[in-house]
């Protein structure tokens, strides 16, 4: 493994994924967004000396049943429509080693709410098999959907409901070095 550097990382969305999982009945949904697009800036190689900003497109959401993705989009849950994207702009990072909590700003549907992610830093490596200098790293938080003006949900029996409110969200980003 290589040591960071400073300079901006760009994220690779061909080798990064920001995933979720929700409560849905009696069991969970999965899904991701394919469309992850952001920086990295370090200032030395030490992760804490990081920022990140990264920024999702709402449309390219997959839970693997194209109806459900559909009603996803849709003004009643996301609205893809009216805000395509949701963002995260980090405000500090802390820890070492290879743990850390990414504190920043989560931007969903025009609101935006303190969120930190239980990181890792997978580590640098320079040059990686095209030629670039490569850093990774995955991360995961939970909020409250509710927090974020998502309000849909279906009443079930008794006080059950459909969805939970909580949603984990999974980040693993790899990011190149520009040069």
């Amino acid at each position: 493994m290589t040591e960071l550097v400073p300079g901006t990382w760009t994220i690779d969305p061909a080798h990064s994924e920001v995933a979720f999982t929700i409560r849905h009945m009696m069991s969970k949904v999965r899904g991701h967004f394919g469309d992850v697009s952001g920086a990295i800036v370090t200032g030395s190689a030490d992760p804490k000396d990081a920022s990140v900003r990264a920024e999702v497109a709402v449309a390219s959401i997959n839970t693997n049943q194209a109806q459900r993705d559909e009603h996803i989009r849709t003004s009643e849950i996301l609205g893809a429509d009216q805000f395509p994207t949701f963002s995260f702009t980090s405000t500090s990072v802390e820890g070492e080693g290879e743990d850390y909590k990414i504190n920043g700003d989560l931007t969903i549907k025009d609101v935006t709410k303190p969120i930190t992610f239980d990181a890792t830093f997978n580590g640098a490596v320079d040059p990686d098999a095209f030629g670039l200098f490569r850093m990774g790293a995955e991360g995961t938080a939970v909020i409250n959907k509710k927090d974020f003006g998502i309000e849909f949900n279906i009443p079930l029996q008794g006080d059950a409901v459909m969805l939970g409110d909580k949603v984990t969200i999974t980040v693993s980003l790899e990011a190149t070095l520009n040069r």
